[in-house]
């Protein structure tokens, strides 16, 4: 992860935002006050999705084991 001092962050926004965009790295801006976390929207959502499924008692575990499934043996063939 990378790290800028807040008055970098000030001064090169909207370069960070694009590097957080296409890059998907989140930028760490250390100030006086704390430090911050700079990631994308869409990173943010993910982060925000994993930690509901998470949540959820047994989903981890179901996720784990759907994983090891094989596709073909998951779903059955729809005949047309």
């Amino acid at each position: 992860m990378k790290t800028i001092s807040i008055t970098e962050a000030r001064n090169n926004i909207y370069r960070l935002i694009d590097i957080a965009l296409e890059e998907g790295e989140p930028i760490q801006i250390t100030g006086k006050r704390g430090n911050a976390v700079l990631i994308s929207e869409e990173d943010w959502k993910a982060i925000k999705e994993t930690l509901y499924l998470v949540s959820i008692p047994g989903m981890r575990e179901s996720i784990i084991k759907g994983l090891k499934e094989p596709l073909n043996k998951t779903f059955d063939k729809i005949e047309w």
